[in-house]
């Protein structure tokens, strides 16, 4: 099993690449991690140190890897937070690329573009090159609530999902333009009980979800982390349902161990054991059903 994952990597803490990859080693997951950004911690600390690297040296190094034959062996492309519009743009290049090459490759795009505590968070041109370039190649999104709604226009147009009929509905168009699985992430709908949250997945024909308690922490990370840990149990063979109570109940035990050690970073090796084989707390859900 092999995943190209590209994305942001920091060297001290749990964002993009840093909580992503370790994960999907330990599912037996070969990875070629690409990054976007060298960075000494994520954003939020009092100083941050390094860069967004250069377009061209992404765009070399995902050439590199393609003389290699990462792509020939590739079960997954994933792509994460990227920096600037012009490496959205050559990451775009180059999953049509390896998608032309190895046409049973899946192309998970997590869209990292903001929240609903900040916005978008990311250079104002970036998010049109994800909508429109990156979402259309992709086989499964991973937006968050906030993302979501910008990706199926309907913050531009001001009508919000905060239903799960209008999730289903929102997530459809964005279905229609290729991909073939939508999964929303800390969703908090009309109809979601106070003191949880929930992430609901969205395919063609059916649609599920699963909610956990709502803990009182919010780590940096937590949809690179669910991202890499829906991506690993797609790569293993999983459905859609069986993947997405695999990611619930596995990030939940790392939320969980992180409240209770008190830290700002996700305790994510400390729960290695449980990323793998979780306690199975939450299973999704036939909506409907």
């Amino acid at each position: 099993m092999n995943v190209i994952s590209i994305q942001s990597q920091v060297a001290f803490g749990h964002v993009g690449n840093s909580a992503a990859v370790f994960p999907m080693q330990l599912h037996g997951i070969d990875v070629t991690a690409v990054p976007t950004t060298l960075l000494s911690n994520r954003p939020g600390y009092p100083t941050i140190r390094g860069r967004v690297l250069d377009a061209q040296l992404v765009a070399d190094l995902l050439l590199g890897i393609e003389e290699r034959g990462a792509v020939d062996a590739c079960d997954m492309i994933l792509s994460g937070y990227l920096g600037s519009p012009d490496i959205a743009a050559v990451v775009a290049d180059f999953v049509a690329r390896a998608k032309a090459r190895n046409p049973g490759l899946l192309y998970c795009c997590d869209p990292v573009l903001g929240d609903r505590d900040r916005g978008l968070f990311v250079q104002a041109d970036i998010p049109p090159v994800v909508r429109d370039r990156l979402c259309p190649l992709a086989d499964i999104i991973t937006p968050n609530h906030f993302e979501f709604e910008y990706l199926a226009g309907a913050r531009a147009s001001n009508d919000k999902a905060t239903t799960t009929g209008q999730v289903i509905a929102q997530a459809q168009t964005l279905l229609a333009r290729g991909p073939s699985t939508v999964v929303i992430t800390s969703a908090e709908l009309s109809d979601t009980p106070d003191g949880e949250i929930e992430t609901l997945a969205v395919a063609r024909s059916q649609s599920w979800r699963v909610r956990t308690p709502k803990l009182p922490i919010s780590p940096s990370g937590t949809g690179d982390l669910f991202a890499s840990l829906f991506a690993s149990a797609r790569v293993q063979g999983k459905n859609t349902p069986e993947a997405l109570g695999h990611a619930a109940s596995a990030i939940y035990a790392v939320l969980e161990r992180t409240a209770a050690a008190g830290t700002e970073e996700m305790r994510i090796v400390a729960s290695a054991d449980q990323l793998v084989h979780p306690t199975r707390r939450f299973d999704a859900v036939a909506i409907g059903a």
